[in-house]
Parts: structure tokens; sequence; C-alpha cells
């Protein structure tokens, strides 16, 4: 699996980071999604596709074929 993000996208609802806390954060000045781990482990993978599914803006994209 490999995730990326677009900020431009992002609404700043949060909900990435409520659902998966150690794959993404929200930096202080704008509250926009920050990525911190591009390539999560396997027992990650369903809260990040969780995350990707909860997102408002449809700003988080998961490629499932990490190559």
């Amino acid at each position: 699996m490999h995730v990326t993000v677009d900020q431009d996208r992002c609404c700043s609802s949060g909900q990435c980071v409520l659902t998966a806390p150690t794959v993404f954060d929200q930096n202080e000045d704008e509250g926009l999604v920050e990525l911190l781990q591009a390539d999560p482990a396997a027992p990650l993978h369903d809260q990040v596709r969780l995350a990707a599914t909860l997102c408002p803006a449809g700003a988080i994209t998961v490629r499932e074929d990490a190559a």
C-alpha cells in the first residue's frame, strides 16, 4: 500500500487523524493533512482505507500495489 495526500483538497475535517493517527496528522497553522507514513505497515491498512473513505474532500489516495 502507498498513500498520498492532496493538501490543496484538504478541508481540515480531521477524520483521517481520528481514524489513523499513526499515518496522518494535521499541521498546526491551517489544520491541513500531513502524511506521516506513505507506506504504512499491513496492520494499518484497514485504518488507512477507512480514513480515505471518510475524508469529505477526497484528499487521500490509496494505491494498493506498493510497487
